[in-house]
């Protein structure tokens, strides 16, 4: 159990990025409502197979599976194909961000709504340093959509103009490994300025905060940017790729830089620009943690209950399984 809640975890094999575990239908036997998270084997089998089970289901896109450009013509067949018609057996299909709202409405426009992701904005509250420093973290995968690559290549640009600036990568190995990242930072001779920080804790990432005061992230895709809102929860400011969440999530937050990280110069001069505005703006910092505040769970959670009691009936035995 975690918190109380049954956590039952079943057999699977395949691919991580498609797990089939047909198993699952002998769990969902006496649920009202199905909340399935994420678009792959449970969102089509489920959807296939609910002739059998007859369950009232909602879903939860989570960037749906365009986080890179990878096999990208048969993600569109698939998606305009299988997506599509498993979209249809479902009461309603949520994007977690205004991109996926504008992607899956493309295939269910009645079904296909937007309750954006929730974020514990306690867990990095307030850690950022609270004097500026030339110090500036990503957090996430190590992974290839990130394009860590440009953020290393950004930092060093940064540091033929001062070289008292430094980045902290903070995540778990993905489709890059630590050896290719500390590769990548050596063959640029950055090793004293790009600090790698493999596997942390929340409390270590927490410390760690404490010596930054920007958030960068050259990612090309991102469902809903929820680590840039952690970020701005920690009194970060953020200096972001300009992908379709970015771009949204700056819309609404007049403070976070959008910049092209493919052009290293000016990313760098964007990110010089955000540490000058918090030196000239020593209240900055405080309204980037409040407006972080807005996105905390307990909204998002009254959401989807609202969506839950709508679909199955408010005092149902089981609301919220």
């Amino acid at each position: 159990t975690i918190d109380g809640i049954e956590v039952v975890r079943i057999a699977w094999r395949g691919s991580t990025r498609y797990p089939v575990a047909p198993d699952v239908l002998r769990h969902i036997g006496d649920a009202d409502l199905v909340h399935v998270h994420a678009i792959d084997f449970f969102f089509d089998f489920l959807a296939l197979t609910r002739i059998f089970h007859r369950k009232k289901m909602i879903a939860t896109t989570h960037g749906g599976f365009f986080h890179t450009q990878r096999f990208a013509a048969i993600k569109k067949i698939w998606f305009q194909t299988l997506t599509r018609f498993s979209a249809s057996r479902y009461e309603a299909v949520i994007g977690c961000s205004q991109s996926d709202l504008e992607t899956f409405r493309a295939i269910a426009p009645r079904r296909t709504h937007v309750i954006e992701n929730g974020t514990d904005t306690s867990k990095f509250a307030g850690a950022a340093s609270v004097e500026p420093r030339k110090r500036m973290v990503t957090i996430g995968r190590f992974s290839v959509n990130k394009r860590l690559e440009r953020l290393i290549d950004t930092l060093g640009e940064l540091c033929r103009r001062d070289p008292a600036w430094q980045l902290d990568i903070v995540g778990v190995p993905s489709d890059l490994s630590v050896a290719d990242l500390e590769l990548l930072i050596a063959e640029r001779g950055l090793s004293g300025h790009v600090m790698l920080r493999a596997g942390l804790s929340n409390a270590e990432i927490r410390t760690l905060l404490g010596r930054a005061s920007i958030f960068a992230s050259a990612s090309e895709y991102e469902g809903f940017g929820l680590v840039a809102i952690e970020a701005m929860s920690a009194g970060l400011l953020p200096v972001l790729e300009g992908n379709a969440a970015y771009r949204a999530l700056a819309g609404r937050h007049g403070a976070i830089r959008i910049s092209d990280f493919s052009n290293p110069a000016t990313a760098a001069t964007a990110i010089e620009s955000a540490h000058a505005a918090l030196v000239a703006d020593p209240g900055l910092r405080e309204r980037l943690i409040g407006e972080a505040e807005s996105y905390s769970w307990q909204g998002a959670a009254e959401r989807y209950r609202a969506w839950y009691d709508a679909i199955i009936g408010s005092g149902s035995r089981n609301a919220g399984r």
